[in-house]
């Protein structure tokens, strides 16, 4: 079996590597569809032709590591079961202690150091080439510190959430996943609240916005959306990263309007207000509410087709891995495995709904602003500043993108001036 696995892997990884670098690297066609040719949204007029090679170029190499990358964690967790890490793992965890609320935290650190350490290599040369290509400034001991925050942040949260379940899993065989989605409702309105003020300042510093004079439209603008902010934070990210951008997130008393200081320093004071009415137009049109209805309704399908699926898994296949009952810890790689499968599948529907979102919030800034030069203005230094593909290959834009391409974006709003006028 361990033999099969091994051969399997570098046959259709291989395969798969194979006609991914052909797709990105030969196949694809990085010119500018005919009917954009000439308009504010064809890169010829506002890129140079270095700024139009590199952009190409990078988002090619970012683009071809992403997919590169996106099966090792399946085979992480299959080569986990297979070569018997997982009754490791619950053999360590069973000598250091009797208890199961000790045992599977413990379980859960090794897991995730383990997939951790062995899908850094990807990350790591991603990095790489956005130090290169100029879009990250950030030390490779920040990387590294916020690396180490994510996993840790990232270990607590699961080890909790995966302590829980697997308790349910063994008190109730059969309704477990209906429990865990219930639980899971509070959970995700809980940590909505708890983003802006405890997590994101882990990883950055936030203050009040120094222009006062720009502070004081962004909140006109907020206040004829009644969104109740009484302050923008600005974000120190100009010694991370060159790219730019702002949000609204948070709910309730802990609803933040924040601005990266490098879209400050790189973009006129119309189009950053330009910028400010898209994310106040994802608020007034209840985004921020959608997306967390659309994360209730996808924990509960997930939920329960993860249920059936892992219930006939473990029927299958269990034995051969050293695990019989899904409350075993033993089978937390196959339940990963099924959730990363499902996630993945399900990703070209939220994208497409995440589409349709931000074009929506474009659409209402433009109404607000009535500033079209501003907008056209802002999304052009995005693309330049960023190294954006203005018109990815159909497989990144549909399996990637949570946001119109840049191309279309602009192209929208040049338009919408056209209309305006006639």
């Amino acid at each position: 079996m361990k033999k099969k696995f091994i051969t399997w892997t570098f046959i259709l990884y291989g395969l798969y590597s194979l006609v991914l670098g052909l797709y990105f690297f030969q196949w694809s066609n990085p010119g500018v569809p005919p009917e954009y040719e000439g308009t504010a949204a064809d890169p010829a007029t506002f890129m140079t032709a270095m700024e139009l090679e590199l952009s190409q170029e990078y988002s090619t190499y970012q683009n071809f590591l992403s997919f590169l990358g996106e099966p090792l964690e399946w085979i992480v967790y299959l080569g986990v079961m297979i070569f018997g890490a997982s009754i490791v793992f619950k053999q360590f965890g069973e000598k250091v202690s009797r208890f199961r609320i000790i045992q599977i935290p413990l379980f859960v650190l090794l897991l995730s150091t383990l997939t951790s350490i062995l899908l850094f290599p990807i990350d790591y040369v991603k990095r790489r080439l956005s130090v290169e290509y100029g879009i990250s400034t950030q030390s490779f001991s920040s990387w590294m510190r916020d690396e180490l925050l994510s996993f840790w942040i990232g270990w607590l949260m699961m080890a909790v959430l995966i302590t829980v379940l697997y308790f349910l899993m063994k008190k109730f065989e059969k309704r477990w996943w209906l429990i865990a989605w219930l639980l899971m409702i509070p959970f995700l309105i809980f940590m909505m609240y708890l983003q802006p003020v405890v997590i994101d300042p882990l990883y950055n510093d936030f203050g009040e916005l120094q222009d006062k004079q720009l502070e004081e439209k962004i909140l006109t603008l907020a206040d004829e959306a009644d969104i109740p902010a009484d302050r923008v934070y600005e974000v120190n990210m100009s010694e991370k990263t060159n790219s730019m951008n702002a949000y609204v997130n948070g709910i309730g008393s802990n609803l933040r309007i924040v601005l990266w200081d490098t879209t400050l320093n790189r973009l006129q004071e119309n189009e950053v207000l330009f910028i400010m009415a898209h994310e106040i137009g994802h608020y007034v049109m209840n985004h921020l509410y959608w997306n967390l209805a659309g994360a209730i309704f996808a924990t509960f399908l997930g939920l329960l087709v993860t249920y059936h699926l892992l219930r006939w898994s473990v029927r299958r296949y269990g034995e051969k891995l050293g695990f019989t009952k899904v409350s075993d810890i033993a089978s937390l790689p196959m339940f990963y495995l099924i959730l990363t499968l499902l996630s993945f599948l399900a990703s070209p529907v939220e994208l497409a709904i995440s589409r349709n979102a931000e074009a929506d919030a474009d659409r209402y800034a433009i109404e607000m602003t009535q500033d079209t030069e501003a907008a056209v203005g802002s999304f052009q230094e995005l693309t330049v500043n960023g190294l954006s593909d203005v018109d990815p290959p159909a497989l990144v834009k549909y399996l990637r993108y949570g946001h119109p391409t840049m191309m279309e974006r602009i192209y929208m709003l040049e338009n919408y001036e056209l209309s305006e006028e006639e």
